[in-house]
């Protein structure tokens, strides 16, 4: 059962472990730097070996990266690009260094110039970044809402980014429920559930999908609305995401909430609800 939440680093890196076992999560996702600037400060002395020994003492098998929020590898500006493709080889040598298997992307926006354009510049810095950074971290390809300009909100996209890595060895794919809801991709019943991820299957592959992004949605079904919501308050509801969370594909992977933070809940009673549809 590998259920959990998104937590802070603040303070140091290896304070995420001790809020993620406060928590009662069995896995956990982190940024592994400031999210919102360019530049990573380098881990402090000790900082690291911290991490890596909690992660162990408490018996997290499973914690997983994501890529701070400025990059964007489908971009057309060459500066903005340049600035991405560096920031995901940074991302994967500290990601190896903490240990964690996993490096989650947002597949990003094509600003507008197509998405032909985009996706062919997203492969091309994958393929930079792998080509100069070469270790055993696996980024994943996180599904987007089907915001304007976005690209990887349908499944087509992220194999057509996959049909153009050089080493798919190195390349998988991080499901988001709110995402995919706001993308189209139905998630209430069982049945709908089941043709999603049959499509899921035929396109791309259920073996690539590595980790889940546990969220409802706030936006209706093909809204393209990226607002993700407490477990059950949102439009997806507990039923969907009980049926979701108990099929086959998806019950072994490692499930994490990004839900809101406000007076109706929190990371711990969202963990709560999830252990309990998982459960029954």
């Amino acid at each position: 059962m590998l259920l959990g939440a998104h937590v802070s680093i603040s303070g140091s890196v290896d304070k995420a472990v001790d809020r993620a076992k406060d928590l009662g999560c069995t896995t956990f996702q982190i940024f592994t730097r400031n999210p919102r600037g360019w530049t990573a400060k380098p881990f402090k002395k000790g900082e690291v070996e911290e991490f890596r020994r909690k992660l162990e003492e408490y018996g997290f098998k499973i914690a997983v990266a994501h890529m701070p929020y400025l990059p964007n590898l489908a971009t057309p500006d060459k500066s903005v690009y340049k600035k991405s493709v560096k920031s995901l080889m940074e991302e994967l040598k500290r990601t190896e260094r903490l240990g964690l298997p996993y490096l989650v992307l947002h597949v990003g926006s094509h600003l507008g110039k197509g998405i032909e354009g985009g996706i062919k510049r997203v492969a091309e810095g994958i393929n930079t970044a792998f080509s100069k950074v070469d270790n055993d971290v696996m980024l994943l390809l996180e599904n987007m809402a089907g915001q304007k300009n976005s690209v990887g909100s349908r499944f087509e996209d992220i194999r057509r980014i996959i049909d153009l890595i050089n080493d798919k060895s190195r390349i998988g794919v991080c499901f988001d429920t709110c995402h995919a809801f706001a993308a189209g991709y139905d998630l209430r019943t069982k049945k709908a559930i089941e043709n999603t991820l049959e499509d899921f299957d035929k396109i791309i592959g259920l073996k690539r999908l590595k980790v889940v992004h546990i969220n409802d949605s706030k936006g209706d079904l093909g809204s393209c609305i990226d607002r993700h919501e407490h477990l059950g308050l949102g439009k997806i509801g507990l039923r969907g995401l009980r049926e979701f969370v108990h099929h086959p594909a998806i019950r072994p992977l490692p499930l994490i909430l990004e839900t809101p933070v406000d007076s109706r809940g929190n990371f711990k009673t969202n963990l709560a609800k999830l252990k309990k549809i998982y459960q029954t």
